[in-house]
């Protein structure tokens, strides 16, 4: 019974020592699989034919440019359209939990990540000889057209991602200059759990390029941080652009989100809606939601 017991604990086929065992399994197998994909892979120029992303901007970019068949999976968060504006094309694909051993047997010639995925399922699959292409995230409007540039250049689609890059540069530009006669009305960006994007982050650009002045600079943000209720009533903005809990009691964070104290301050100002996957990823559908937050600051300044 000790030995039966002993087994289950340290070498039973599922959880954490089976996952580790694997992992070493996929080390010992580096000396011979990388030498192996360099032979078999495509030449150096050639566009990769096999890609997999687990990063969820990265997905987002990759489903808009890839080549049909090129991508073969992409991140759990990529199908959940509360997330990911591309969440009806990611239902046609496999998606992956961004575990180096799932994503290791799919054999790709590409992955796609972003800088802030897991250190330790990066540094697994260079071990295992690897491509792994690391995109950074948008934090102003401007730096989504080199996002669409460097992510066509590695899939190579170079030509499909400049025309994107181009029509999203010129839709930036005409939202900038229809903003250059707001008043500037004084808008707050609030999340669940009080959180507030600050003035270096992609959310409170969308805000400066439809024409608003952030409430954030107030505050003294700068990538963002929590902000108390009472002090976001005390500030009295403009305009509250602010979420809606997913469902009703799935998160305790989100119920500020509906707190009474919020919802006067919604019925007194103005009101805007900015969910998630406009605003976490930096990409062309962005622009979307700074032409709706333009027509609300319109609106606005015609009731004043």
């Amino acid at each position: 019974m000790k030995k039966r017991g002993a087994f289950r604990r340290g070498e039973g086929f599922s959880g954490p020592p089976r996952r580790a065992a694997l992992l070493c399994a996929l080390t010992a197998l580096t000396m011979s699989a990388a030498p192996a994909r360099a032979l078999e892979g495509p030449a150096p120029d050639a566009a990769p034919r096999r890609v997999v992303s687990v990063n969820l901007c990265a997905d987002q970019l990759a489903l808009m440019l890839a080549a049909p068949g090129q991508l073969l999976s992409v991140s759990m968060l990529a199908q959940d359209p509360r997330s990911s504006v591309m969440a009806e094309a990611a239902q046609a694909l496999r998606v992956n939990h961004g575990l180096a051993e799932e994503i290791f047997l799919m054999d790709p010639d590409l992955v796609l990540a972003g800088s802030f995925t897991s250190a330790a399922t990066v540094g697994m699959l260079e071990r295992l000889g690897l491509r792994v292409e690391r995109l950074a995230p948008a934090y102003a409007l401007e730096e989504i057209a080199g996002l669409i540039r460097q992510t066509g250049g590695l899939l190579g689609r170079e030509a499909e991602a400049e025309a994107m890059a181009a029509r999203f540069e010129a839709d930036l530009a005409a939202l900038r200059a229809s903003a250059a006669e707001s008043t500037h009305p004084r808008a707050a960006l609030y999340e669940a759990n009080g959180y507030a994007p600050g003035e270096k982050s992609l959310a409170a650009d969308l805000l400066r390029v439809s024409g608003f002045a952030s409430v954030a600079a107030e505050f003294g943000l700068d990538h963002g941080g929590f902000v108390p209720l009472e002090l976001l009533v005390l500030a009295e903005p403009d305009m509250v652009v602010a979420g809606r809990p997913r469902d009703e009691g799935a998160a305790r964070g989100e119920e500020i989100l509906v707190h009474p104290a919020l919802e006067a301050l919604r019925g007194r100002s103005g009101v805007g809606v900015l969910p998630d996957r406009d605003w976490v990823c930096g990409l062309p559908a962005t622009l979307r939601a700074a032409e709706r937050l333009g027509a609300a600051r319109r609106d606005l300044e015609a009731k004043k």
